[in-house]
């Protein structure tokens, strides 16, 4: 199995890099937003307990993130593998993570980081705030805030997995093509 971790700051190009990787690779695209939001529109037990602290606003607890995550990787039995985007974000999340895999006789392939200066996010996701609707990609000044936050929260995340020697960074400017043919040179050596 194929387990990736993708990464990079708001705007790097996750997204659709994820969706490139799934079609080719055969692997099932696990983003906390969408569990989150699916999670909750459903309302689950799970949803239930993350919207409590989310309308509190505050911080929904790892044991529920991973509830979720574990929950569809087990709904999901048969693929060739994962790209995980949004988590982990902390090292006990990573430790979270690897224990999940680790029940499965499975591990973490690689930590893939898609590099792309703060300048270029900015203008990335202003343009996407013209067309995307969230209002967070509309506000110069939140948009630096969040690469901030990911800065600051996530790097120790990369170093957890290049301490293992399993993070690679991956220049996330140019073309859609010529990012996905970077990310699956890095792929294909696994």
């Amino acid at each position: 199995m194929i387990n990736l971790i993708l990464f990079g700051p708001p705007g790097s190009g996750k997204g659709t890099q994820a969706a490139k990787l799934v079609e080719k690779y055969g692997l099932l695209h696990i983003s906390t937003g969408d569990l989150f939001r699916y999670e909750i529109g459903n309302n689950t037990p799970l949803g239930l307990k993350a919207k409590s602290y989310i309308d509190q606003g505050a911080l929904v607890p790892d044991e529920v993130t991973i509830g979720m995550l574990r929950n569809k990787v087990e709904a999901n039995p048969d693929v060739q593998g994962y790209i995980f985007d949004g988590f982990p974000r902390t090292t006990p999340q990573s430790e979270a993570l690897d224990k999940l895999l680790a029940e499965k006789s499975d591990t973490v392939s690689r930590l893939i980081m898609l590099s792309v200066p703060d300048e270029e996010i900015v203008k990335r996701l202003l343009l996407r705030g013209e067309t995307s609707g969230r209002p967070d990609d509309k506000n110069e000044e939140v948009i630096r805030n969040r690469i901030d936050v990911y800065k600051n929260e996530t790097t120790p995340v990369y170093d957890f997995y290049d301490a293992k020697a399993k993070s690679t960074t991956v220049d996330g400017i140019g073309g859609i093509d010529e990012i996905f043919d970077r990310l699956c040179a890095v792929i294909d050596t696994l």
